[in-house]
């Protein structure tokens, strides 16, 4: 029974062991590619997904940086596979919590800022003021881009969080008050609307994290 509606979202199951967790990683145990001899459909689209996503990392990165094409390929995929089994039931959905989102968010952003720091001050130190800025407004210019800079791991983290457990909320409020006959068949058609709009909230928002995050990573390499 639910103490309140955000007990949806509590990490932990019982006292002594909590294994809500164990979501997070579930996906590898539910597709073991390497068990097939030929390639099968789900193969298939997800190679045809990662060659997508390969060719627009591409366009915001330049051919070079291979290895961080291949790291926010893997980012994506991780938070869509998160965001698709928290729509399931009974299953625990990781990315509405801070802990994790800013557990991908904060050291990634930590990382590039401080290889631009190190290996390219200058061209940080350029990048805050933009061309053409009147001399009287590039101290407000360098205080603008630091904020900007700083927020962004929260920005990404909030947005992540946010967007997912919206939908679980109003999904939940739903189902709460779904205990009158005559409404039950209209709140059934709410709810199966809710749910194709959350499978594509789950994949707008992996796709979002990551294309944000290949852009902050393109103004540094």
């Amino acid at each position: 029974m639910m103490t309140n509606l955000f007990s949806t979202f509590d990490p932990a199951t019982s006292m002594n062991l909590s294994m809500n967790w164990i979501s997070s990683i579930m996906f590898m145990i539910m597709m073991p590619m390497t068990f097939w001899m030929l390639p099968n459909r789900i193969n298939i689209l997800m190679m045809t997904i990662m060659m997508k996503m390969y060719n627009e990392f591409k366009m915001l990165m330049g051919k070079n940086s291979m290895g961080m094409k291949l790291m926010m390929i893997s980012l994506f995929f991780l938070i869509l596979m998160n965001n698709t089994l928290g729509l399931m039931p009974y299953v625990f959905t990781s990315t509405s919590h801070l802990t994790f989102t800013l557990s991908m968010a904060l050291p990634s952003w930590l990382s590039l800022m401080l290889f631009g720091w190190i290996n390219k001050t200058n061209y940080m130190f350029a990048h805050m003021i933009p061309t053409g800025t009147p001399n009287m407004l590039m101290p407000f210019m360098v205080i603008i881009e630091t904020i900007s800079n700083l927020i962004r791991p929260g920005s990404l983290a909030v947005r992540l969080t946010a967007n997912m457990i919206a939908g679980h909320l109003l999904m939940s409020l739903l189902g709460n008050n779904a205990t009158n006959s005559i409404m039950l068949p209209i709140i059934v058609m709410i709810q199966i609307l809710l749910m194709m709009f959350e499978a594509a909230v789950a994949m707008i928002q992996a796709y979002v994290f990551s294309v944000l995050s290949t852009l902050y990573s393109s103004e540094i390499m």
